[in-house]
């Protein structure tokens, strides 16, 4: 079972703590996959995360119509978090730098921080 796992920076005695965002994965991989993105779901479960997977980092945008709830957005350029935003129902917008896009329940990346490191464990 694929995983979302976060990984934060060192800490003062150079050690890395690590914690689970979610346990439950979807990659949208085709064209269509990204363009439906979250929209016209009701709900996600506390553990989900939606992972969108692109060729190499540039300007990636995220839009909140048709999605009726509050996520968590977090950019990841090589593995690593470039930005995060907490993105508000039908109205959120956001963007980053990134390879690769993490879509997550309202709070769940809250420890979340620039120069973390996300890994999709599959």
């Amino acid at each position: 079972m694929a995983s979302v796992r976060l990984v934060h920076r060192p800490d003062a005695t150079g050690d890395r703590t690590e914690t689970v965002l979610a346990s439950d994965v979807d990659v949208a991989r085709s064209t269509l996959e990204q363009a439906r993105g979250l929209m016209f779901r009701r709900s996600i479960p506390d553990d989900y995360a939606l992972v969108f997977p692109f060729d190499e980092p540039e300007t990636q945008w995220l839009h909140m119509l048709f999605v009726p709830f509050a996520i968590d957005a977090v950019w990841l350029a090589d593995g690593e978090v470039t930005a995060k935003k907490r993105l508000a129902p039908f109205i959120g917008l956001g963007r980053g730098r990134a390879d690769t896009v993490v879509e997550l329940p309202a709070g769940a990346a809250e420890s979340a921080s620039v120069g973390d490191e996300l890994r999709l464990d599959e």
